[in-house]
């Protein structure tokens, strides 16, 4: 079936790699990957517990689907309480390394306590055992992941590790996987680098038997087909997300310059045009797609940098193809920061998959200090001599090497704008919920984005939630408290399942989710059960955050976006009208006016109060 039915315990503390059966009851209510590992997180920790502390546990998790024949089937997550956010974490990524992992026979893997010194687990099939690290300590992600494969002489290895940022305590380290796929948000690498693991290596030669075969194949056509028929599945194949600069750019919903402007006079060379145009040296930005384990969309970009560009002029090292601009990562280090220098945003992108950093808190917190330098917050006395101003393209890929490096002042980006604004005194200037920096949506433009940030359970996040349809239909606040509401539990199903949340784009009916998953694993899986069942993973979710400290208070968005108006674009007058959107949305959840998960609700849906 399409559970192996087993889990990987591995106490770093101890040194010990031990398989127990995973709970099957839990797995019926929770599904798997993003739920049943929150279930397991919820059931082991304290959420009050510090993220860092050998108390804390990360759990990496595949899903019902993950490894399967099934369209997109290769995600997996790491699932922690966050470094960046003290709230729950859940990472969600691609490539080959989940697909691996199941096909390893596991389902999942926790990860408790601390190794007293640098450690990688090699997985094949049922054998894991830890590994010393002590010649990976340092290491870039670029290095690490060659170096395990020619130790175990096998390139088919899959590894996900963490680079220096992990190891130096960088508030918003990802987990990267694939050399250029990455768990990227929330501080899940951080939360690995403390527990002194460098990588995780898989070969899976098991493979995964779906309970009911026939019907299981006959579900997989139907939604390939979907897809494939699909034009937003043909647009994301040819372009990938990065279209999307123009779309928000023109709607006036493009975050720039830290959020105080919602258009990008540069977007223009930033967007798909700009990356397939070549430059006056007839260098071409993109190279081709990319796609991960079984997927049949293959959104992802392969770049590399004209080899004459101020940023890996004399550094051959980078003159390589890799994963190119994302459109989060182009806006993160593009509009965010002023910069309009494509080449240089693929730089600092690279930057981030070598060293492990999330570049969208990256870009949010580099945006963040060229404005408090601009206002003279902060001087060059505090950046070791560099000049932060919006555009600057050099300060901006400087600064990147420097966090992922931990050095001069990188170590006080590497905080992540909350805790960088706290420090100097402006909190106000972090564009950021519940420490987690804004994604490419501006809140007053996209009024269901704004409430999706505010109340999204990692921290501002656009992948929790699914009101852009009606965010660009219209600027009006009717019915997006329940299109956030019911696109928030769907997404959590989706998360759970071991399919990408793009197929949701791309042709996928709920039908589709549930007829392959019901296929997969027996049990009555239908759409209805699946809407329920992402309810009650994101009741869970919020329990774990009241546990851990936080309240309705941080249901909430930066002042700007609250008390300035838009200056341009369709919402041109407009701010965040959250305080009239969250009260309805409170009540649609089932839950007191204090944003509590009342009892009844927690009842129906099988919980018990935290």
């Amino acid at each position: 079936m399409g559970w192996h039915g087993k889990l990987l315990r591995v106490n770093l503390s101890l040194g010990s790699c031990v398989s127990e059966p995973l709970n099957m009851e839990w797995a019926q209510a929770y599904l798997g990957q993003r739920g049943l590992a929150t279930k397991y997180l919820m059931a082991e920790i304290d959420p009050a517990v510090d993220p860092l502390s050998s108390d804390n546990k990360l759990i990496i998790a595949t899903g019902p689907l993950t490894g399967t024949m099934a369209a997109t089937g290769g995600r997996w997550s790491a699932v922690t309480k966050g470094a960046l956010t003290g709230a729950i974490a859940c990472s969600n990524s691609g490539g080959q390394f989940g697909g691996e992992l199941k096909q390893a026979g596991w389902d999942m893997v926790i990860l408790e306590g601390r190794s007293p010194k640098p450690v990688y687990l090699y997985i094949e099939d049922g054998v894991a055992r830890l590994l010393d690290a002590a010649h990976l300590w340092g290491k870039s992600v670029w290095q690490t992941e060659p170096a395990i494969k020619a130790a175990h002489k096998d390139p088919l290895i899959r590894v996900a590790s963490i680079g220096p940022a992990g190891e130096s305590g960088c508030r918003y380290a990802c987990i990267v996987n694939d050399l250029h796929r990455a768990a990227g948000r929330s501080g899940v690498g951080t939360v690995m680098g403390s527990k002194q693991l460098k990588a995780i290596a898989v070969r899976g030669t098991v493979g995964v038997t779906p309970s009911r075969p026939k019907e299981f194949m006959q579900a997989v056509r139907a939604a390939s087909k979907a897809l494939a028929e699909n034009e937003g599945r043909r647009a994301l194949t040819r372009f990938g997300t990065i279209p999307m600069m123009d779309v928000t750019g023109t709607f006036g919903a493009l975050p720039t310059r830290n959020s105080r402007e919602v258009q990008f006079e540069g977007a223009d060379k930033m967007n798909a045009t700009a990356m397939q145009k070549p430059n006056a040296n007839g260098h071409t930005n993109l190279i081709r797609n990319g796609a991960c384990f079984g997927c049949t969309i293959g959104c992802g970009r392969i770049c590399h940098i004209d080899p004459t560009h101020f940023s890996v002029k004399d550094r051959p090292q980078y003159h390589g193809a890799s994963g190119g601009l994302e459109y989060e990562t182009a806006y993160a280090l593009g509009a965010a920061c002023g910069v309009d220098d494509m080449d240089a945003a693929t730089f600092a992108g690279f930057l981030c998959n070598e060293y492990g950093m999330d570049p969208i808190s990256l870009g949010g917190s580099i945006a963040a200090a060229m404005e408090m330098f601009e206002l003279g917050v902060i001087t060059t006395k505090e950046t070791g001599g560099i000049e932060l101003r919006f555009g600057d393209a050099r300060a901006m890929c400087q600064l990147a090497e420097m966090a992922g490096k931990a050095e001069g002042f990188g170590r006080d980006i590497a905080l992540g704008s909350r805790l960088l604004c706290q420090k100097y005194g402006r909190p106000e200037l972090s564009m950021a919920v519940k420490g987690q920096e804004f994604a490419a949506y501006d809140g007053r433009g996209m009024q269901g984005m704004g409430l999706a940030y505010a109340t999204s359970n990692r921290g501002a996040c656009h992948l929790r939630a699914n009101p852009y349809g009606h965010d660009f239909g219209s600027t009006e606040i009717a019915g997006k408290a329940l299109v956030v509401k019911e696109s928030q539990d769907f997404i959590a199903a989706i998360d759970s399942t071991g399919l990408c949340s793009f197929t949701s784009h791309s042709g996928f009916t709920e039908e589709h989710y549930a007829s392959q998953i019901d296929a997969a694993v027996g049990g009555g899986w239908t759409a209805a059960r699946m809407r329920e069942t992402g309810e009650r993973i994101w009741n869970l979710e919020r329990q774990f955050n009241l546990a851990a400290g936080l309240t309705a208070k941080d249901d909430t968005l930066p002042r700007r976006l609250l008390e300035e108006p838009a200056p341009s674009g369709t919402a041109k007058g407009l701010v965040a009208r959250l305080p009239q959107m969250l009260p309805e949305y409170y009540q649609l959840r089932g839950w007191s006016a204090d944003g509590r998960p009342t009892g009844e609700t927690l009842s129906r849906l099988g919980l018990t109060p935290a």
